[in-house]
This record gives structure tokens, C-alpha cells and sequence, in this order.
């Protein structure tokens, strides 16, 4: 393993200067000391002709984990990369969950190849790993859980576990069924080496412990894991069969992706997004949102024109004019984090949305006063106008009230639609506090000063 303390800047450093002066054995030094997890982030990092000599470097034996931590694009430019015999040795080293995970972006023929070279129960696992929803805690399981019944002694379990030879990894409990492979409970390990071996199962197992329907939403079961400390957890399914495991490692990846997700959402890009990806596709993806906005940005210039009498008179109005928008949009956009957070967390439903509007609306009244009779004392003072600083005192007021509302409303509607609060809830934002803050400021001003 490499020191914890070299950086990713660090290592990445040391590719380049190692593939520069093609000093190859260096640079299998440095993926030596790496876990896939990292090796993924490094190709990651790395513009395309550089991430392909990297990869082809990658010992075999760890293609299969690498390409399960790299995003879905860089995974497509590593499989172009890779002639048929290694995708398939690199996908037949994936125990089935993680080979659930990049089995539909492998090539057609590798993957059946792949389904034909398996023996019938791991076929059978496979096709039931798919069958679920993308987003759900079926896609999250494992299969390698070791059941056991409440009715026998900790000696049996002992016994069984021996002939096992192995158990899973993130093992710390067994699972507790009944006869008919119904949920009853966890065996903790510690209790099992710990006790009499003479003991039941059913004297020392804990009966009280969550267990996740296999529909539930991944977003959903990370938050369980959250607010319960768990380190494992039971999946079954609507009757209460026990059909696997979630473990954490697995629901640190879906914490990382929300967030991942949620951060290139409030720009608009998709998470998946290669940083080094070609200019043109790249152009391409961004180009939708850009139009988006500009659609936007017309309209808050239309409602601009509508005023243009007053701004070709009043030279101020076009000074200040922007002070408004801006305020507004920073306003707005604290509430929308806020709201956009709390969904994503579930803490706002319709029971306690409006309590939340009403709070954002006082918070908004308080920093309007507060702000507007700060912009309206330097108003007067710039311009000597004392209209002009009472007009942009009340636009300030007006539109920090309509920020406030909606942060709040406009990710509701968003999500009530069916559309992502964060990939679009800014433009919408933003094209709200534009026209409203225009509209207040030049229509006060061209109704007191004209």
C-alpha cells in the first residue's frame, strides 16, 4: 500500500513525469501500491491517449474491480480498449452483485459468452440481480449470506462455519431464519465464540433488527444505514424471505454518487460526465442547458425593454438594476439549497412544507428590511435622489419575498412533476428573481419618477 499522506496530485505527478520519460517500471510501482478504488480515480484523471498507456499497464487481475469504480463513460473508452478474451477474464473475477453493476454496459457478445460460461445457479443469481430496479436495495445485496435456524445450538453453527472453511467479507452476524427461510433475526458473531456452546441460536440471536424490502429505494436504504449505524443489514422480500445482505462499503459508494450526482445536477451535467471526455461531446452536453438559459435570460431582457422609457431618462436605474436581480438570486438560491438538501435527506413533505414557507417567507422580510434600507442609504448617497433609494429599498424587499417563496415551492412543483429539483431548480430560480426583481424595480420606478 502507498503512504497515506502522497496526494492524488501527488501520484498523478509521478505518472507524468514516469510516462514522459517512459520510465514503465515506475509507473507499474506506482499501481502497485494502489487499491482498484484508486487506480479508477487515477484513469479518472487523466486525459484519454495517457488513461489508455495507464490501463494497459493495470495487472489483469484487478481489470475486472477497476472497472466497477470508474464512471460509466471512462468504463466505455477502457472496454474499447480491451480485446474480448480480457473484458470476459476481467467480468468472470466479479462476484455477481458487482458483475450486475457493469454487466449491461459490456459488449453484446462478451456478455453472452459470459452468461453461457456460467454454471446454472450463477446464471439464476445474475438474471435475479437485473430483474430489480437499477435504483434499488435488490441492485445493493449480496448473495453470500450465511443463514442459519434459531433452533439449533451455537456448536452446530461452529460446525458448519469450520466446514465452510471462509466466510464472506463484512461478516459480523449470521442471519436467523425459520423453517421456511422467513427473517427472524442476527446472530452475532461475537456472542457465537463467546457463549456456551450448548446454547440455542434462539437464546442469544437479536430479534429486533431492521430489515430492508428488496424494493426499497437505494437513496432510501443509505439513509437507513445513516440514521441507524448499521454495518450490515437483512434484504428480504414482501413475505419476508431472507434474500441477502446490503454491507456498508456498498452504501458508501451510493452516498458518494448522490453526492457526485447532486453537485454536477446543480449545473446542470450529468454525473457520469468524463472530465476529460472530447471537447465536441462535451460541448455537446452542455449546450442543452446553456440554450435553457438563454431562453431565460430573454426573458428577463424582454421585461427589461418593457421599461426602456425610463432607463433611457434615468440613467441610476441601470446602475442599480443589477444590485436587485443579485440579491434576490443569492437569496433565492440559500432557500433552494436548503429545500433541495431536506428533500434529498426526506425531512420535507407536505405535512411541514408550508411550516418551512412560512419560515423562509420571515427570513426573507427580515434580511429585505434589513438589506434594502442599507442599499437605499447608499443610493441616495451616490445619486442624491431620495426616490430612488425608497424604489430600490422596496424592488430589494419585493423580490427577496419572492426568492424565499420559491426556494421552497419551485422544488416541490419540480419533484411533484416528476423532474430532478436539482438539475433544473436554478434556472428556474434564477429566471424568477430576474423578472420579478426587474419588474418591482422598473415598474415602481416608472410609476413614482415618470
Amino acid at each position: 500500500m502507498a503512504e497515506t499522506t502522497e496526494t492524488m496530485e501527488d501520484r498523478l505527478s509521478r505518472i507524468h513525469r514516469a510516462m514522459g520519460e517512459e520510465r514503465l517500471d515506475a509507473v507499474d510501482a506506482v499501481i502497485a501500491d494502489l487499491e482498484p478504488a484508486e487506480i479508477a480515480l487515477l484513469l479518472e484523471s487523466l486525459p484519454p491517449a495517457a488513461r489508455v498507456r495507464l490501463w494497459q499497464r493495470v495487472p489483469a487481475e484487478v481489470d475486472g474491480e477497476v472497472l466497477l469504480h470508474v464512471h460509466d463513460e471512462v468504463r466505455g473508452t477502457l472496454l474499447e480498449d480491451m480485446d474480448h478474451e480480457e473484458i470476459v477474464a476481467a467480468a468472470a473475477a466479479l462476484d455477481t452483485t458487482d458483475l450486475a453493476e457493469i454487466f449491461e454496459d459490456l459488449p453484446q457478445q462478451v456478455a453472452e459468452d459470459m452468461l453461457r460460461s456460467m454454471d446454472a445457479l450463477q446464471r439464476t443469481r445474475l438474471e435475479e440481480t437485473l430483474a430489480f430496479n437499477e435504483d434499488s436495495a435488490g441492485r445493493l445485496m449480496r448473495l453470500d449470506t450465511i443463514a442459519v435456524r434459531a433452533d439449533v445450538s451455537l456448536e452446530t453453527v461452529a460446525r458448519f462455519l469450520r466446514w465452510k472453511e471462509s466466510v464472506p467479507d463484512n461478516t459480523h452476524q449470521l442471519m436467523v431464519v425459520d423453517r421456511d427461510a422467513r427473517f427472524v433475526g442476527v446472530l452475532p458473531i461475537a456472542r457465537l465464540v463467546s457463549h456456551d456452546p450448548e446454547m440455542a441460536v434462539a437464546d442469544l440471536m437479536d430479534r429486533e433488527v431492521d430489515s430492508i424490502r428488496v424494493d426499497m429505494k437505494s437513496r432510501d436504504v443509505a439513509t437507513l444505514f445513516q440514521t441507524h449505524d448499521l454495518v450490515s443489514a437483512p434484504v428480504v422480500d414482501e413475505f419476508g424471505l431472507l434474500l441477502g445482505r446490503i454491507v456498508i462499503d456498498d452504501i458508501v459508494d451510493v452516498i458518494r454518487e448522490d453526492s457526485e450526482q447532486a453537485l454536477m445536477n446543480m449545473a446542470g451535467l450529468d454525473e457520469e460526465e468524463d472530465l476529460f471526455a472530447p471537447i465536441f461531446s462535451s460541448a455537446k452536453r452542455r449546450a442543452v442547458w446553456l440554450g435553457i438559459n438563454l431562453v431565460t435570460a430573454f426573458l428577463a431582457a424582454w421585461v427589461i425593454g418593457r421599461f426602456e422609457d425610463a432607463l433611457d431618462k434615468i440613467v441610476a436605474l441601470a446602475v442599480l438594476m443589477p444590485i436587485v436581480a443579485s440579491m434576490g438570486g443569492i437569496a433565492g438560491s440559500q432557500t433552494l439549497t436548503l429545500a433541495i438538501r431536506g428533500m434529498a435527506l426526506g425531512q420535507i413533505s407536505r405535512t411541514n412544507s408550508s411550516w418551512l414557507l412560512r419560515k423562509e417567507v420571515g427570513i426573507a422580510a427580515l434580511n429585505g428590511v434589513v438589506w434594502s434600507l442599507v442599499v437605499a442609504v447608499l443610493a441616495v448617497v451616490w445619486f442624491g435622489n431620495v426616490a430612488i433609494g425608497a424604489i430600490i429599498a422596496g424592488a430589494l424587499v419585493i423580490n427577496m419575498l419572492a426568492a424565499g417563496i420559491a426556494g421552497i415551492v419551485i422544488p416541490l412543483l419540480l419533484k411533484r412533476a416528476g423532474i430532478d429539483p436539482a438539475l433544473s431548480g436554478s434556472v428556474v430560480l434564477t429566471t424568477v428573481t430576474d423578472v420579478v426583481g426587474f419588474m418591482a424595480f422598473l415598474g415602481m420606478a416608472t410609476f413614482f419618477l415618470l
